[in-house]
């Protein structure tokens, strides 16, 4: 087992990215306890969270009925919309870019949100992106 010390990289939550991410140690309260972390991914230094202490909450999007007459359909995490769109998916990703035009379906690798996948054109320079915690707007083909 390698030793932890200052300047290590370790995995920890990141409250600003909303997920386990790479983090160098920056502090230490001891030999074997981390104290504080700098996330690789956004720059922020934070108390270290052990990943697998950490609760994450469940952002549910609602999912519209098809018609008034039929039955009720439970709201879908957006995780779970997320794997779903991953797996249909047929196309390999692409890095985001405002300047490339993106379909429906594709997959998005954004610098700060990480994979995701068009979920709808919205007009001709916006899409929908279902990510794995988020869904949001983008702009694309500028």
């Amino acid at each position: 087992m390698t030793e932890l010390s200052v300047g290590k990289e370790v995995l920890s939550y990141c409250n600003k990215c909303k997920l386990t991410l790479a983090h160098m140690i920056v502090a230490m309260k001891d030999v074997n306890t981390i104290y504080k972390v700098q996330c690789k991914t956004c720059k922020s230094t934070h108390a270290y969270k052990d990943p697998s202490a950490v609760k994450v909450k469940k952002v549910t999007a609602k999912v519209k009925k098809a018609s008034p007459g039929s039955s009720k359909r439970s709201a879908a995490s957006v995780s779970d919309l997320w794997m779903d769109a991953v797996n249909n998916a047929t196309t390999k990703s692409k890095a985001y870019s405002i300047k490339i035009k993106f379909e429906l379906g594709d997959i998005i690798d954004h610098p700060k949100f990480g994979p995701g996948v068009v979920d709808k054109c919205i007009d001709g320079d916006k899409i929908e992106v279902i990510f794995r915690h988020d869904i949001k707007t983008l702009m694309h083909n500028k």
